[in-house]
């Protein structure tokens, strides 16, 4: 999912990248520094969080609120098949994850 959502052509500039937590995914978009003063670590902004249940089997989707806090997709419940909650943070309908 990472690799299709940046093409080759800009792989210099942006990034998208898991980052795995105990019972939980992060994907992050990640941008190399725009000025010199920033020194050389990539800025990192979290797109979305997917969090697993291993007692329910189940996962479920988070977005990232205004206010720092990661907060449950509104429009789609836990769900033990990963790829529905992918193709909805693809899809993004609601535009909560690529901004």
């Amino acid at each position: 999912m990472c690799d299709a959502r940046v093409s080759r052509e800009v792989s210099a500039e942006v990034r998208v990248e898991l980052e795995r937590e105990r019972q939980a995914v992060n994907i992050v978009e990640r941008r190399p520094p725009w000025r010199d003063d920033l020194g050389p670590d990539w800025a990192r902004l979290p797109v979305a969080r997917l969090r697993y249940v291993a007692s329910k089997g189940l996962w479920t989707l988070y977005y990232l609120r205004h206010t720092g806090r990661w907060e449950r997709y509104p429009l789609l419940g836990p769900s033990r098949r990963l790829n529905d909650l992918l193709r909805e943070l693809a899809d993004d309908p609601i535009c909560v994850f690529w901004h």
